[in-house]
C-alpha cells in the first residue's frame, strides 16, 4: 500500500487518510456558496519510487507505487493513460520550433485527460465502499466518470449544464450514467452536485473538491517526463478551466523532483479563452487571488468557468514554476482545430486546440522561446464537439459520380 497524508494547500494542516474525505475542515468553514473551493487538499506519499513507472502506464502495476492506493486491484479494469508524445515534424517546421511535442491525451478511453482523475476517484470509491459516484462537469469529466464507473460496476450520477455539446451528452447517456441536465451554468451544476452528494450519501468526484482528482491527473507529468528522458521539458502549455489539470501537472513534476528523477520543474503556461479567463487575468495583472469572471462564455465549453474552483492552487503553481498565462479569442481557437489536425493528425476539441492558439500568443509575447523543449497538452478529442470544428470549415458541394467532375475539381 502507498501510504500518504493530506496536506491543506491553504493553511498547511496535515491529516491522515481516515480523518478527512474532501477538503480541509478548518478552511472549509470560510467556504462561500459559488466561490472557489476553500481548503483544497493535496496528497503527499510517505515515500516515492526512485525510478520512473514502467513504460506501460495504462497497466495498474505500473502506477501502484506512484498512486495512493491500498492495492492496484482497486483500479477499474480499463486502461487509462500511456498516451503518446508525438514529435509533430510539420508543426515544428511551421512554428520554427525544433523541440516541440504534442501529448495526445485524446486517446484515453472516453477521449479526454479527465479519465486520469476518474480512474483514481473510482478506485478510491471502491476502497471506501461507495456504490455511487457523482460529479458536476461541463461534459468531459462527466463522460470520464460514466466511462470508468461503468468499467468498475459502480453507478454514476452526473450534473451538466443543459447547453453541453450533444456528443458529450450522448456519450454520457450511452455509458449508463444518470444524466442530470441543469438549466444553468457549470457553477450551478457544481453547487447542486455538492448538495445532492451530501443528501444522498454519494461519493463526490467534483474537481478539486475531491483531492484524488489532482493526484490522478499528475500521471500526465509522469508520462511526459519519462517519454522525454533524460532531458526534461522546459515548457508545458496547458488549457485551463478550473485549474485542476494544471495543478495535477505541477504535482506530478514536483513529485518527480522530490524523487530525484527531474533536475528542474518545467515552466507551465496556462491558456484560457478571452471569455473565460479568471486565472489568466490574475496571472497577468499580478493579483494576489483569482477573481470570478462573471458571464463566462466561449466556444471552448470545457474551459468555461466563472469561478475556478481550484484557482488559488493553479495560480500558485503557475508562479512557482516561473510560467505564465495567455488568453485567446474564440475565432483563433476554432481556426486552431483544423490547423492542429492538418499539421499533426490530432483532431482536438476547442478546449484542447486552444493550446496551439495559446502557444502562438506565448511566442509572440516572448513567454516561450522557439528553441525551448515545449510540450502541448491536447486534452480532448474533436469528436466531442464536431459542430465547433465545423465552424472553421467550408465543406465542398457534392459532385456527379464521374471522373471528369473530379478532373474539374483539380484543374489548375
Amino acid at each position: 500500500m502507498a501510504a500518504f497524508t493530506f496536506l491543506c494547500s491553504e493553511c498547511g494542516a496535515s491529516y491522515p487518510e481516515g480523518a478527512v474525505r474532501y477538503v480541509c475542515p478548518r478552511c472549509a468553514r470560510t467556504q462561500v456558496r459559488g466561490g472557489a473551493t476553500r481548503g483544497v487538499l493535496q496528497l503527499e506519499l510517505a515515500s516515492l519510487p526512485t525510478t520512473f513507472p514502467a513504460p506501460g502506464f495504462a497497466e495498474p502495476s505500473a502506477l501502484g507505487e506512484w498512486l495512493p492506493l491500498a492495492s492496484p486491484a482497486s483500479l477499474p479494469p480499463l486502461p487509462v493513460g500511456g498516451t503518446p508524445l508525438l514529435p509533430v515534424p510539420r508543426l515544428r517546421a511551421v512554428l520554427h520550433m525544433p523541440h516541440l511535442w504534442v501529448k495526445d491525451d485524446s486517446r484515453n478511453p472516453s477521449g479526454s485527460t479527465k479519465d486520469r482523475a476518474s480512474l483514481l476517484v473510482v478506485a478510491k470509491a471502491r476502497e471506501y465502499g461507495f456504490d455511487t459516484v457523482a460529479c458536476a462537469s461541463t461534459g468531459n469529466a462527466a463522460s470520464a466518470l460514466a466511462c470508468l464507473a461503468a468499467a468498475a460496476g459502480l453507478e454514476a450520477v452526473v450534473f451538466v449544464p443543459a447547453a453541453a455539446p450533444q456528443a458529450k451528452l450522448v456519450q454520457i447517456a450511452s455509458l449508463g450514467a444518470r444524466l442530470v441536465r441543469v438549466a444553468g451554468s457549470y457553477d450551478d451544476a457544481f453547487e447542486l452536485c455538492l448538495a445532492a452528494c451530501e443528501r444522498f450519501g454519494w461519493y463526490n468526484r467534483n474537481t478539486a473538491f475531491n483531492p484524488f482528482t489532482i493526484e490522478g491527473k499528475k500521471t500526465v507529468a509522469l508520462e511526459v517526463a519519462q517519454q522525454l528522458a533524460p532531458e526534461p521539458p522546459e515548457v508545458v502549455v496547458v488549457p485551463v478551466g478550473d485549474g485542476v489539470i494544471l495543478a495535477g501537472l505541477a504535482k506530478g513534476f514536483a513529485d518527480l523532483c522530490r524523487a530525484g528523477l527531474l533536475s528542474r520543474h518545467p515552466r507551465l503556461v496556462a491558456v484560457q479563452p478571452e471569455g473565460s479567463a479568471a486565472i489568466a487575468r490574475a496571472v497577468r495583472s499580478g493579483a494576489a487571488s483569482v477573481a470570478p469572471h462573471p458571464g463566462a462564455a466561449s466556444v471552448a465549453d470545457s474551459l468555461v468557468v466563472a469561478t475556478p474552483r481550484n484557482g488559488a492552487l493553479a495560480l500558485a503553481a503557475l508562479r512557482s514554476s516561473g510560467g505564465g498565462a495567455v488568453t485567446v479569442r474564440d475565432d483563433a481557437i476554432v481556426a486552431a482545430i483544423g490547423r492542429l489536425a492538418a499539421a499533426t493528425g490530432v483532431f482536438a476539441e476547442p478546449a484542447a486546440a486552444a493550446v496551439l492558439a495559446g502557444l502562438e500568443v506565448a511566442l509572440a509575447e516572448g513567454l516561450v522561446q522557439p528553441s525551448e523543449r515545449t510540450v502541448l497538452l491536447v486534452t480532448g478529442s474533436g469528436l466531442k464537439d464536431v459542430p465547433a470544428a465545423a465552424r472553421g470549415l467550408c465543406l465542398p458541394a457534392p459532385i456527379p459520380p464521374d471522373l471528369e467532375a473530379v478532373a474539374a475539381l483539380f484543374a489548375v
